[in-house]
């Protein structure tokens, strides 16, 4: 009997990746069982069902740094996401590794993310009865809340990826074994999302005005380089080298790359993140965000879907505030509590 085209795809992948690769064949698989498609991998198949979903597609107006801005060339969730991936996929490819499952993993790592970035996820933590964070939001949409509830039904290999990505300004490659994603794949999704935002954020805030190409420390631009593809080149020979150096042992950087990126990483924290611009639009933020909050809590029938069933009002109204886009978010906030302005007198 003549092989499929997904089983000639899972040969290939056994006969060229890497002995330390995730195959999808080997995949630990789905909460819901289900038929093995003739033409893709289960990989495959998550990646494809992320891109089509309506959560990735309201990245394009989420907010990754600046929020609601003006310019053509400043990045959103979306541009991130893609370029997070891009990054990801090359260092997979060199290190033979599935790019499949990396691209899946890089693809849903923010779909949980809040309006207007961290701004927003900052007002969501005080506002949930639980724990808000938007790796745990994107773990949620996945598995419960997409297509009406019953989720993208993704593999258990990309989910673990996607709740594992995050690092905040925690160790990039933790001591604890149990923080890290459990596939080589999942761990170069997580580098390669601090490589993408510490060089993309840079640009971002020197477009902004935020700061000027003497505040970065000189230190790093000689080490790393002075331009966005040059220090992203550097960063990714940097993890392909380390990486194989160790023998695949885990994803890795070299001792003097760590330093520099985490430095990098400080630096925006301090100079853009919260920088005096940015917090003044904090404020905003939570100032719209708890309105909304409270109102809906209030007002829920127009607004909260009845699932997941077994889960608080409250925390349901925190899924439909995580997902909204910034415009909604605005829209929304100026239908409930501004005059009509539109109105003809």
């Amino acid at each position: 009997m003549a092989l499929t085209v997904r089983e000639k795809l899972e040969k290939l992948e056994k006969e060229v990746l890497s002995e330390k690769a995730c195959l999808s064949l080997n995949t630990k698989g789905r909460e819901r069982k289900e038929s093995l498609h003739s033409l893709r991998t289960e990989f495959q198949r998550d990646r494809d069902r992320i891109i089509h979903c309506k959560s990735f597609r309201r990245l394009k107006h989420k907010t990754q740094v600046f929020i609601a801005p003006y310019g053509d060339h400043y990045r959103t969730r979306l541009t991130h996401t893609l370029e997070v991936s891009q990054i990801a996929r090359t260092i997979s490819k060199a290190l033979r590794l599935n790019e499949d499952l990396t691209e899946a993993i890089a693809l849903g790592h923010d779909l949980g993310h809040t309006p207007f970035g961290h701004a927003g996820e900052k007002s969501l933590k005080k506002l949930s009865p639980k724990r808000f964070s938007h790796y745990t939001q994107s773990l949620r949409v996945v598995e419960k809340l997409e297509y009406n509830g019953k989720g993208l039904n993704l593999t258990y290999e990309v989910r673990d990826g996607i709740l594992k990505h995050s690092k905040g300004r925690g160790k990039i490659f933790d001591v604890d074994k149990d923080a890290l994603p459990m596939t080589l794949e999942g761990q170069v999704v997580r580098v390669s999302d601090l490589i993408a935002y510490v060089n993309h954020d840079i640009d971002d805030a020197l477009r902004a005005g935020v700061i000027k190409e003497t505040d970065i420390p000189s230190h790093l631009v000689r080490s790393l380089g002075k331009w966005h593809a040059k220090r992203i080149d550097k960063m990714v020979w940097d993890v392909i080298d380390s990486t194989s150096r160790g023998g695949l042992t885990g994803i890795s950087l070299s001792d003097n790359m760590n330093s520099a990126i985490v430095e990098l990483r400080d630096f925006l924290y301090e100079k853009v993140y919260f920088s005096d611009q940015n917090l003044i639009q904090y404020e905003k933020v939570d100032k719209i965000l708890t309105d909304l909050y409270e109102y809906i809590l209030d007002h829920p029938k127009d607004y909260v879907k009845n699932y997941p069933e077994e889960d608080l009002l409250e925390i349901r109204v925190i899924d439909f505030i995580a997902g909204m886009t910034d415009l909604y978010a605005l829209n929304l906030y100026e239908k409930l509590f501004l005059p009509n302005h539109r109105t003809r007198l």
